[in-house]
């Protein structure tokens, strides 16, 4: 089931790129409206679209920051894919992936909450999470809600130690705490130590998708983490445990005046920490 009304999306597109294009573009654009079956003329269109709008920014909300007009063009282009046959559908807009430069890449997986079938594209979502391209990856993680509601735990989960592995946003990935487990407690966890043991440091926001599952392993790491000089990174895990419902660590803490003030006085929350 899609993600979106794509009708009002459609036509919420239509109306930004008209205010953002000449006349003649929007008429050019326009002939590629629901053509039946002209794949090959939708493949070249969808390549040439930025010689034709240029490459400006556009303000279309907050969910959508740093987009350009091409990128626009191009998502609202997909749209026009005529999508009776399934697989023609998925084999032709696969078929864009696989030759994408960069650019189209960054389009096509922001794309991927407005596409028809949004099932056939959860494998191509875990793909993309490998690429080494830092916008191809702000694509897929940031405000886009296909990963939420499409991919799987073990994908999911590698997207968030993605995200933090490439020092992205973390914040600007949608369902943050919905989407948190177990397994990427300690997969989190895991990497915290293994930063703190090279030197390194480690974004606070991690210990927000650790705070509901602090256990007796994971408690050991979070020692090592407040036996550090790091207050921020201090700060969170305090605030992950005042989240948690593990006692031991909630005693630990209360050895630790300074840290303990800051929850008890609900001066930190998560949007504080993302901020620091």
């Amino acid at each position: 089931m899609p993600i979106y009304d794509i009708a009002k999306i459609e036509a919420a597109m239509a109306g930004i790129i008209k205010a953002n294009v000449s006349p003649d573009t929007w008429i050019w654009l326009q002939q590629f409206n629901k053509l039946p079956n002209d794949y090959s003329a939708l493949n070249t269109a969808f390549m040439i679209i930025p010689r034709k709008t240029g490459k400006s920014a556009v303000t279309i909300n907050d969910s959508f920051k740093n987009w350009t007009i091409d990128r626009l063009c191009r998502v609202w282009l997909l749209l026009q894919w005529d999508t009776t046959d399934q697989d023609k559908y998925y084999q032709t807009i696969e078929n864009l992936f696989l030759s994408a430069e960069m650019n189209e890449s960054v389009a096509l997986y922001s794309a991927l909450p407005f596409l028809a079938y949004p099932e056939i594209w959860i494998k191509r979502c875990a793909e993309g999470i490998r690429s080494n391209i830092g916008s191809v990856l702000e694509a897929i993680m940031y405000n886009n809600p296909y990963p939420l509601v499409y991919l799987d735990q073990a994908a999911w989960n590698q997207l968030i130690l993605k995200a933090f592995f490439t020092e992205k946003s973390v914040p600007s990935i949608l369902g943050l705490d919905k989407r948190a487990n177990k397994e990427l407690a300690s997969i989190l966890s895991d990497y915290a130590r293994e930063r703190w043991a090279a030197g390194r440091k480690v974004n606070p926001t991690l210990w927000r998708l650790v705070a509901g599952f602090i256990d007796e392993k994971i408690f050991e790491d979070i020692k090592i983490g407040l036996a550090r000089d790091d207050m921020a990174e201090k700060e969170a895990i305090a605030l992950a445990i005042s989240e948690s419902s593990f006692e031991p660590a909630k005693q630990w803490l209360s050895n630790i005046p300074e840290l303990k003030s800051v929850v008890t006085d609900k001066a930190l929350n998560w949007d504080k920490v993302s901020i620091n």
